[in-house]
């Protein structure tokens, strides 16, 4: 049949979950067992002890609840309650109307979603194996090294990161250049003041991460040798505080003094076969 102005729009029509009269006067609606949002009073067919209530005069509604105009007893009946259908009248969703359940699956495109999002307050949970953050130091600097058989900070070979999650794995990168005027150098990886990654003990030998045979004495040429050394150590903190991670080196035997980022024999001289190079410290959080 016709209409004056707009037509009435079909909607879904309910017969809501049953409610049991009590001594109150409000009750949840609900639909198979989730929270059932009306959009007005006069949407819903109510009876209560087998007659129909006038909506606005005997109840009203207030997000998911309705609520009578006096508290009910035990012996009251609230019969049924009949949604007659989800319809907009104006054209304007009311706050709270749209819930999760409403809401499509894979219905939120990424088209939808704002440019910029701060998520810094949300827990995210990202696949096994995802890279989380990236962080690096890197020392261009030249220092020579005592013979003093003790494990040695190197400038700028540390780095702090925050794991987001104690289940990340933190992989620890390292690529040291060095040189000696003969022996054996050994590097030790530390997080906060804890040696990790090491050899396992035998007897008096020293444990470390990893280590670099010394150049010959008495040879030019190897006395030139800058020679790099790189490692890579995959570890479990187990924690969402900081974690700084640095590289230390010793000289083993007091066997000569060691020269980081270029030979030995020439950390403050210009030769034009004399390059200096950088080192650097590399972590990486690798989700759990």
């Amino acid at each position: 049949m016709p209409y004056i102005g707009k037509s009435p729009v079909g909607g879904g029509f309910h017969k809501l979950d049953n409610l049991t009269a009590s001594a109150t006067a409000t009750y949840a609606l609900t639909l198979g067992g989730a929270a059932y949002f009306p959009e007005t009073a006069n949407q819903l067919l109510v009876s209560l002890n087998g007659v129909i209530q006038a909506p606005q005069d005997s109840f009203t509604v207030s997000g998911s609840n309705l609520i009578f105009d006096s508290a009910l007893t035990a012996s009251d009946s609230i019969d049924f309650v009949v949604a007659l259908g989800d319809v907009l009248g104006v054209g304007s969703v009311t706050d709270g109307a749209v819930t999760t359940a409403k809401i499509g699956n894979n219905a939120v495109t990424d088209a939808k979603l704002a440019n910029t999002l701060d998520l810094s307050s949300k827990a995210l949970t990202m696949p096994t194996g995802a890279v989380l953050q990236v962080l690096q130091s890197v020392n261009d600097t030249v220092e020579v090294f005592s013979t003093t058989e003790t494990w040695l900070d190197i400038t700028d070979m540390s780095v702090t990161i925050t794991p987001t999650s104690a289940s990340s794995k933190i992989m620890v990168e390292y690529t040291i250049h060095h040189s000696t005027s003969g022996g054996t150098i050994a590097h030790q990886l530390v997080r906060n003041s804890t040696a990790i990654g090491l050899g396992s003990a035998n007897g008096t030998r020293l444990r470390a991460t990893s280590r670099t045979a010394g150049n010959g004495v008495g040879n030019d040429d190897e006395n030139h040798i800058s020679t790099p050394t790189t490692m890579k150590y995959l570890d479990s903190p187990a924690s969402t505080s900081a974690q700084t991670y640095k590289l230390q080196l010793r000289i083993q035997n007091a066997e000569g003094s060691i020269t980081t980022n270029t030979s030995h024999n020439q950390p403050n001289v210009t030769f034009t076969y004399g390059s200096r190079v950088i080192s650097t410290i590399t972590v990486t959080e690798i989700a759990g």
